[in-house]
């Protein structure tokens, strides 16, 4: 299935809860960058939600996966407003008692500012892995290891497998304050992360979860970004605090 946000069309995936329950609770799910809603943790995390009775939303962002957009293109501006067009889809589903966030990494940041900017809708919001300490890094001059200065950004920027963005990905980063998202949602949270991720992810996340006036912060000691080491726990931890929903 497609959700089309301003004329791009957003490849979408529902799975129902394994009861068969007639109504229930959605979590949308998004990957993070480079990503896609077929990856294993997010497949993992979404069976588990059907387990628990709930239905889940997975969806390609711009640029990635299936979707329409080219990865070169892709900004948070244009992950935000996918994020609200995606809830705001679901709103109209007859099926649907209560709206979660669920995101990884880049998707991770994208549900913590989608869970502000419709904070009225967002029953909860859980965060894995989310690269919350990016926009201030742009804004300092570093991108993925590469170092520029920020007031005088590249064209386009080189990443991991011959990737390629372009600069104004970070100049839409330097304007994004994850602060002020985490000061305006006032739901549960629940933050996940591997103590294997990097520092200044595991920093950002710790701060993250200290400044969120509601919120379950869970290290999965030894695992990684993707939780390639412990993925049952990631799991786990998000099985224990959805069922305490």
């Amino acid at each position: 299935m497609y959700i089309i946000d301003d004329g791009i069309k957003l490849d979408a995936q529902i799975q129902m809860p394994a009861d068969g329950s007639e109504k229930c609770p959605i979590v949308i799910i998004i990957h993070g960058i480079t990503g896609n809603k077929d990856e294993k943790h997010l497949l993992e995390v979404s069976k588990m939600f059907s387990e628990c009775g709930f239905a889940t939303l997975r969806v390609d962002m711009y640029g990635h996966g299936k979707s329409e957009g080219t990865f070169y293109d892709h900004t948070y501006f244009k992950w935000m407003t996918n994020a609200m067009t995606v809830i705001d889809y679901v709103r109209k589903l007859d099926f649907v008692t209560d709206i979660y966030l669920c995101g990884h990494s880049q998707g991770g940041v994208t549900v913590m500012l989608a869970a502000a900017l419709k904070h009225e809708y967002i029953k909860g919001l859980i965060a894995l892995s989310p690269s919350a300490m990016r926009p201030q890094m742009a804004r300092e001059g570093s991108f993925f290891g590469i170092s520029f200065d920020p007031e005088n950004i590249p064209e386009e920027f080189e990443l991991w497998g011959g990737r390629k963005i372009s600069g104004n990905y970070i100049r839409v980063s330097q304007t994004i304050h994850v602060e002020e998202a985490i000061d305006k949602y006032k739901g549960p949270v629940l933050i996940v992360v591997g103590t294997e991720d990097s520092p200044e992810l595991v920093a950002s996340t710790e701060s993250a979860a200290q400044r969120y006036q509601n919120c379950e912060y869970v290290r999965i000691e030894g695992d990684t970004h993707c939780y390639d080491n412990h993925l049952d726990l990631m799991v786990e931890a998000v099985r224990n605090w959805i069922k305490s929903r």
